[in-house]
């Protein structure tokens, strides 16, 4: 899409993003409407390690608003209410995974 409106560098980095990540879409369904994004992912790792959330926006470009909002589905899906929380709901999650 990017290229079809004449803007062929964001269409070339967005590939080689892509393709860096080796990154798919997920399928959405009820067992995996808890689970975390990989931008999700990001974000809460960055979060916890103490990164606000301009700081968070600047690294991956976004805003902080939308940050925010990154935030609180990651809150939810963890379970959780703040970022103290962080470093011991992704521990979990580690670990959770791990063990399956």
């Amino acid at each position: 899409m990017l290229a079809a409106i004449g803007m062929e560098a964001f269409a070339e980095r967005a590939r080689r993003e892509l393709i860096a990540t080796g990154g798919t879409a997920r399928t959405r369904s009820p067992e995996t409407r808890d689970q975390l994004t990989p931008q999700e992912e990001q974000i809460a790792r960055l979060a916890r390690d103490g990164l606000t959330n301009p700081e968070i926006g600047a690294q991956l470009f976004l805003s902080a608003r939308t940050v925010e909002w990154h935030l609180a589905k990651i809150f939810t899906k963890l379970g959780i209410g703040s970022r103290r929380e962080l470093q011991v709901a992704l521990v979990q999650r580690e670990q959770d995974a791990r063990s399956v």
